[in-house]
This record gives structure tokens, sequence and C-alpha cells, in this order.
């Protein structure tokens, strides 16, 4: 009878879905395989400004390996600025003695994606990623471990943009 009572639900919770309206993102046309909307195709339309610093361009990299599958824009209906990424650590789980163990690193930063034709700002958003990593005896190994948190958390923030300027496309 439980199991019953589950399958009704789970089969009424995904009715519901599809007559709200719910479309997945990336999603593929039962017929042709194509993707209804063409999300990427819409992302490729969108220019990725400059970001300063080592970190910035680290990010605008990784937005250009998301955004530009099929190559740049010639013409792009978008342009997104993302203004410089702020950086703050904070040493976690200190011990008796006053060392950390532990460390946290925070990257923020603010985008704002421009519609060309207009020079409107159509989208601002602020987005964050926290990442931790552990604080060794060896400064060669912490510095390592440092870089690749903060390399996670630029992904992070690369994923983040992505989605942010995607729902925005596809609305």
């Amino acid at each position: 009878m439980r199991r019953f009572a589950l399958t009704v639900l789970l089969c009424g919770s995904a009715l519901s879905l599809g007559a709200c309206g719910f479309e997945p993102m990336y999603a593929k046309d039962s017929n042709s395989g194509v993707k209804s909307g063409d999300i990427q195709s819409d992302l490729a339309q969108v220019d990725i400004g400059n970001i300063p610093d080592r970190e910035g361009q680290f990010l605008r990299n990784a937005l250009i390996d998301r955004f530009y599958r099929d190559g740049r824009p010639v013409q792009p209906q978008y342009r997104l600025m993302v203004q410089p990424i702020r950086e703050s650590k904070t040493d976690l789980d200190i011990t008796k003695s006053s060392d950390a163990t532990r460390g946290q690193l925070k990257l923020s930063t603010s985008m704002v994606l421009v519609d060309v034709s207009s020079g409107e700002a159509v989208l601002k958003r602020n987005v964050t990623s926290i990442g931790s990593y552990n604080i060794l005896g060896s400064e060669f190994a912490n510095r390592v471990t440092e870089q690749n948190t903060r390399e996670n958390a630029l992904n992070d923030l690369a994923r983040q943009i992505e989605l942010q300027v995607g729902l925005y496309l596809k609305r």
C-alpha cells in the first residue's frame, strides 16, 4: 500500500511539473535529438569582457570555454561585464597553540549582462564561491592546496555565471 501511494505521488509530481511549463535548460527535443531552444547558441551570442588580475583571467578563460564551444560571436547580442574578483581568506580550526589547521577562501564578484543594441543592463547578479583547504606543515603544500581551492572556486563562479546568464536567455 505504501509503495503504491509513493508511486502515485511521484507520478503526480512529474505530471504537475510538466503542466506548469517546467522545461530543463539543456533539454533535447525527443523527435530530432536537437537541444530545444539551443541554449548553447544563445550563450555563444554573449561577448565576455576582460576581467582584471590573474584570477580574472582564469575566470574569463573558464567562461570562454563554457560559452564559446563553436567559436566567438561575430555580432554579439549581449556583453557580459564581470567586476574584479574580491578575495578573502579566513583561518579556521585554531589549535591551542594558535595555529590554524584549516583555511577558508571566499571569492565574490558582480556581473552585468548588457543588451548591445539598447545599451541597457538586463541582468545584474552577485556571485560568491567559498572553498576550504587544509593548512599543512609544508609551505609548498599550503600554496598548492590554496591554489587548487582558488581554481575550484573560480570554476564554481564560472558555473554560476553561466547558469544565471543561461536562465536569463532561456526565459
